[in-house]
Parts: structure tokens; sequence; C-alpha cells
């Protein structure tokens, strides 16, 4: 089980998956191979699946996103997921609940480019209709 000092350990990584050992163990009051070995336990046990890269500066400045929600012929879903990954602007694909089946997360470079990717994914093969919200500011992120 994940106790309090394994959430404000996630929670720091989370901030910033870069930080040194020594940096966590003084923001936690803990000994460095304490924390070594509760991130050595939260990666065998899979909490901590890896660690990513987050682009910012200029690259993201300028990036579009859209949440794209998808409707799909049900007899088509396995091979519309597998056409959705092929797509490389196509950051996370959920399936949801409700009226869509899918919910696709589109990060562009500009609005044409975007709407060429909302061209591709309403041509696939399985999808019935797509509904999509341009995100226009991103409050915050975790």
């Amino acid at each position: 089980m994940i106790n309090h000092q394994d959430q404000k350990l996630l929670m720091l990584l989370r901030q910033d998956a870069r930080m040194s050992v020594s940096d966590l163990a003084r923001a936690m009051d803990m000994s460095r191979s304490t924390v070594q070995n509760r991130i050595a336990r939260l990666e065998a046990a899979g909490v901590i699946r890896g660690y990513a890269v987050e682009v910012g500066g200029e690259y993201t400045a300028n990036q579009v996103e859209a949440h794209v929600s998808i409707k799909v012929h049900q007899k088509l879903t396995t091979r519309t997921n597998l056409a959705l990954e092929q797509i490389g602007q196509v950051a996370q694909l959920y399936s949801v609940s409700g009226e869509y089946d899918l919910i696709a997360i589109v990060q562009a470079q500009s609005l044409e480019s975007l709407s060429a990717v909302l061209d591709e994914i309403g041509n696939l093969e399985g999808v019935e209709r797509t509904n999509s919200a341009v995100v226009l500011e991103t409050r915050f992120r975790r």
C-alpha cells in the first residue's frame, strides 16, 4: 500500500522527475537511502512506470491541442484503436462511457495541421462520427 510519505514522494517526482535523490531526501526529511529504497519499491510495484520528457518553451507555445470524441462502429473498435495509435499527433486515447466511445487528445503544430489530423481521424474505417473541442488555454496540468 502507498502511505503518506509515498504520496509526498510521488508529488515531488511529478513536479520534477529529474530531482536528485539527495534533494528528494532533504525535501522529505529522510535519509538518501530511505528515499532510494522507496523509489525502487514504487518502481517494482508498478506505481512508478517510468519517467518522461515534458516539452515546453517555443515548441509547446505554438502547439494546438484538441479533445476529440469519437463514435465507433462496435465491430471495428479494435481496428480503429490500432489505426488511431498509428497517428503520431494522437497523444492519448481513452475509452469512455456515454454517447461517444473514445476520446483522443490530439496535439499539432498549427491549426492547419490539426484540421488535417481531424480529417484523417474522421475518415478512418470504423469511425462513425467525431466531435472536437480545441483547447484554448491550459489552466494547470499535473
